[in-house]
């Protein structure tokens, strides 16, 4: 549901093609909020539906017809209704951590080696959120609002913060395991 939100609350700043959110959601929300080029043209096919949003087709040279999408006043209505309400609560999952759940299964080898791929993987993703603020500049350009700046970097330090501390925490998982902390892989017998 919130792709839908998402999609409204860029059109609120800009009139924009499929294509551009596609762009804009890679280049400014991917490090919390990814989309697919298919699940944005589905959303704003059902946000037309609904009349929050309106389709002008640009006549295009040598190409279709280029389709823009204009946030409607119901559009703007209904997403200031969803950002006044709670917050929306989402049932956390975890693909990493239900495999760490059940590592006991693995060598101690194979846990150690998954440990350090958890951190490698942070590592890589802590360097692409370095990279966040030189991507969303063009935007702040077009979005000329200190105010909104803002709020966009909050959620930028949040997923700083996270990986941080997933990178400590996995860190500190290796730091155990090469100390010896690890307890013994049971014995074919003692297998549940």
């Amino acid at each position: 549901m919130s792709l839908e939100y998402a999609i409204l609350g860029f059109l609120n700043y800009h009139p924009y093609s499929g294509y551009d959110l596609k762009k804009i959601f890679d280049n400014s929300v991917r490090h919390f909020w990814s989309a697919d080029q298919s699940q944005i043209y589905r959303t704003l096919a059902r946000l037309a539906e609904q009349g929050l949003v309106e389709v002008e087709k640009v006549p295009q040279e040598d190409r279709p017809d280029r389709k823009v999408y204009h946030i409607t006043e119901s559009g703007r209505a209904e997403l200031l209704r969803w950002l006044s309400g709670p917050p929306p609560l989402v049932e956390a999952r975890s693909a990493p951590l239900i495999q760490v759940f059940f590592l006991g299964q693995l060598s101690d080898e194979a846990v150690l080696e998954k440990f350090e791929s958890y951190a490698a993987i942070m590592r890589a993703v802590l360097a692409q959120y370095e990279q966040v603020p030189a991507q969303v500049s063009a935007y702040h350009e077009e979005i000329n609002s200190p105010r909104e700046q803002f709020f966009w970097n909050l959620t930028l330090e949040n997923g700083v913060r996270n990986m941080r501390a997933n990178l400590e925490w996995a860190e500190s998982v290796i730091q155990r395991i090469q100390n010896g902390q690890l307890p013994p892989k049971p014995t074919s017998q003692e297998k549940p």
